[in-house]
Order: C-alpha cells, then structure tokens, then sequence
C-alpha cells in the first residue's frame, strides 16, 4: 500500500504524538499554523511534522486527515474542511457523542470518506501505547490500521457503523472520569473528618476495578433502595465540608430507578440495565 501524505488537526499533546506516530508509515505528516500558539509550534516542531501556511494547502496535499482537538471545536473543524471540498480520508477522533460523530460524517459526506475514531489512554511517548478505535468503511479502516502498523498507536477495529468508536470512547471516559472526581470527593470528605490515611488504606485492599465486574450491575440494583438514601446521606456530608454535592445525589438519583428491585435475587445484567433506562 503506498505511503500516505497526513495531516493533523491540531497538534496538541494527544495529536502531536499521534501524528509523529502516523509519520513512521507516511510520506509526511503536515500541520497548519497559521494562528496556532508558540507551544503549538514548538511542539509540532519537536514531533517533526512539517508546517503549512493556510488549511486548504493542508487539505489540498493530505490524503488523510486526522482530526485531534477540544471536542467543543470538533464540528467547527469539521465545517471548515467540509468547506474545501476536501475528498480524502477524515478521522474524526475527537471525544464527542455518536450524535455529533454523525453530524459530522453527514457534513462531509458529499466526497470525503469518514472515520469513526476515539483514542483510549495516554498520548503515545514515554512508553505509553493508547489505542485507537476505529469504525466506518473498511477500506478505509484497513488503511488506518496499516498507517499506525508498529508504532505505539494499536488500532482495534469495531465495525462499519459510524458512532460505535464515539461510543466506546465515552463510555469509557465517563466511568474513568468520573470515578477520579469521585476519588477527590471521597478523599475530601475523609480529610475533613482526619481520616483520609485511614481510608485509603481501606481503598488500598482492593485493586481490581468495579469497571470489570459489570455482573455486579444486578446485585446494585438490588441494593439500590438502600444505597441510594446512603448517597444522599454521603452528599450531605461533602456539602457540610463545603465540597460539590451534586455528583452523589445524580448517583442517588440514579440508584432511585431500581427501588422497586429490592433485594431482588433473580435479577440479571439485562433486567437491571432495562430497568435503568426506563424512568
């Protein structure tokens, strides 16, 4: 297969080292800099990609297109490339919901092929090795993948379906994200009472991860009558030590959807995740 001109928008910490990635496989990786911050420079500079003054003469010589900035800028981005007409190759791997994610496959849909894309970890230095996943046309899919073929980006393919790599990407960042917040808030709540060392040593008995027991759905399902009133009682307490309560009474509130599976033994997975989606 031969080797691909890319071009990377816009080269933070994640797409930088994406994009220097993407250049062991290519001819050259390109970057606009018109209007970018000295770091922006200094980076793109030290991941050697080559820069260019204007996004058409990007769009112009770029074969790929890869698209790795603040997700508010996503479809913006986006409507500027559609603008120039642009027919090559576009990864959207911005963190944005499936909805946006079809919007935006919707607007440059007239030539261009699109890719579902979402990274999962660290940027790629320093021995870190994110994955990125990938959904949408296979041609085009096959072609990342040969694109990233040993560097420290894997690629792992979900299917055709626009979304799905969206999807992943948010779930797993609104489990990962938020539990960090929920770490700060129980830490928090802790050190008001003196006994945060205390409760760490407690967290430090269990090292596996709540996010790889999802059979344990049901049984929380079950328990949530009392859960629930535990959280709200838990909130209560960070709001008296003057720290943000509003994530445990959502999760309250949540919980409160499954009052009427209490103690139930039989549930499963798929009964409990019914029950959750309907209010």
């Amino acid at each position: 297969m031969d080797q691909p001109t890319v071009g990377i928008l816009h080269p933070g910490s994640m797409g930088a080292a994406v994009a220097a990635c993407a250049a062991t496989n290519a001819v050259e990786v390109l970057w606009c800099e018109t209007g970018r911050s000295t770091e922006s420079v200094e980076r793109a500079a030290r991941f050697g990609l080559t820069p260019v003054a204007a996004l058409s003469e990007l769009l112009d010589r770029s074969d790929i297109v890869i698209s790795l900035c603040p997700p508010a800028a996503a479809e913006d981005l986006a409507r500027d490339v559609a603008g120039h007409r642009f027919a090559g190759v576009y990864v959207e791997a911005n963190a944005i919901n499936p909805e946006r994610m079809k919007r935006i496959a919707a607007l440059l849909g007239y030539g261009a092929t699109v890719v579902d894309g979402g990274v999962v970890g660290s940027p790629p230095v320093g021995g870190k090795t994110p994955t990125l996943y990938l959904s949408g046309p296979t041609a085009a899919t096959v072609r990342l993948e040969a694109l990233f073929a040993g560097t420290a980006v894997r690629t792992a393919v979900l299917g055709t379906e626009i979304g799905k790599a969206s999807a992943l990407k948010l779930s797993y960042a609104s489990f990962q994200k938020t539990s960090r917040v929920l770490v700060a808030l129980a830490v928090g709540m802790a050190r008001e009472h003196d006994i945060d060392q205390e409760l760490i040593e407690v967290a430090s008995r269990r090292t596996d991860s709540y996010l790889s027991e999802p059979q344990y759905v049901a049984k929380t399902a079950a328990r949530a009558w009392r859960w629930g009133p535990e959280l709200e009682e838990a909130a209560d307490a960070l709001e008296a030590a003057g720290l943000p309560p509003e994530m445990l009474r959502a999760a309250a509130s949540t919980l409160a959807r499954w009052n009427d599976a209490k103690d139930d033994g039989s549930l499963t997975l798929t009964d409990a995740l019914d029950r959750l989606a309907q209010p």
